[in-house]
């Protein structure tokens, strides 16, 4: 009698579920989220929060109990002098500082794409100041700028700027932090000295960009420098620059190591972070600390909102 044949067909195994989760692209994806979104939670969203709920209260060091929710500190923040020189501080250091920053950024950047000898070592000097601690490099300042042993004042004064008939001061120096004038611009110098380089390299990524075609036909049409910058080399990096000027805005406005290293806020520098460092640490006032801190927030997201905006209007599609 024939038999059949039989096959036999081994039972697939039953895939294990960690098996399963780590084939999971949404699980792979939150796992590795997942580090990160508890560091911004700890170090950032519950200080925030408290942060918030500081500025809403009369929380002192003495006395750290939240008893009631209030506007008054907002009142008193606003209403306070010193509050209003420091917003008017923060602007006027931005400002200033980002349109020289974006005069001297395209400059250089400009400069640095075109090949000549050296170029590595005139990029690596140009980077030094960003990478270099902003603590050591505003005390390099402070030296610059002292009163009695500036070197500054010492070149001025070998090329008869200062001293008896000096074409700036009959005085022998500047003093450069102790007029409220020359402090509020010896900052301004040294926010663009910090962060140029960071606004040349990504001006530089922008200009690299340009497609050689586009440069190609510019050198077609026989267009000469200054039409090709104005005409097509600015256009085409004017999202890249806009995002630049974000990231120097940002950084400028919420610093408080360059003003409170050079002057301590004095000579009416004081400027928002700082007057916050001062009334919420040093004054053991933390409702007003914390209301002078929160009231940065709505300012930088309005103009961050408003960068974005720009740049994604004037993207080249």
């Amino acid at each position: 009698m024939d038999t059949a044949a039989t096959t036999y067909t081994q039972p697939a195994e039953k895939p294990n579920r960690w098996t399963y989760l780590l084939d999971s692209e949404r699980f792979l994806g939150g796992a590795m989220l997942l580090p990160a979104f508890v560091y911004i939670i700890l170090l950032v969203g519950i200080p925030f929060v408290l942060a918030i709920l500081f500025s809403f209260s009369d929380i002192t060091v003495g006395n750290p109990n939240i008893d009631h929710l209030t506007l008054e500190t907002f009142q008193r923040v606003l209403n306070d002098r010193n509050f209003q020189r420091a917003l008017s501080n923060n602007l006027f250091f931005t400002i200033a500082s980002q349109l020289i920053i974006l005069v001297l950024a395209t400059t250089l950047a400009l400069a640095l794409t075109r090949s000549f000898r050296g170029k590595w070592l005139v990029r690596l000097l140009i980077l030094l100041p960003w990478a270099t601690p902003v603590a050591v490099g505003a005390i390099t300042w402070l030296w610059l700028y002292d009163n009695v042993w500036s070197p500054i004042d010492y070149v001025f004064r070998q090329v008869h700027l200062l001293g008896v008939g000096g074409l700036i001061k009959n005085t022998t120096n500047m003093y450069w932090l102790s007029d409220p004038t020359l402090a509020l611009w010896s900052i301004v110098v040294v926010h663009v000295w910090r962060m140029l380089p960071m606004s040349t390299v990504i001006i530089m990524a922008g200009i690299t960009s340009i497609s050689p075609d586009v440069k190609d036909a510019v050198a077609v049409d026989g267009a000469g420098f200054w039409q090709e910058l104005w005409d097509v080399t600015l256009p085409l990096i004017r999202p890249i620059t806009l995002v630049a000027m974000l990231f120097g805005i940002i950084f400028t406005f919420t610093d408080m190591t360059v003003v409170y290293v050079l002057t301590k806020g004095s000579s009416n520098t004081h400027v928002l972070a700082s007057l916050a460092f001062q009334k919420g640490i040093e004054a053991s006032n933390l409702a007003e600390g914390a209301a002078t801190v929160v009231f940065m927030l709505p300012v930088l997201l309005g103009v961050a909102m408003l960068m974005l905006r720009l740049a994604r209007r004037t993207e080249v599609r």
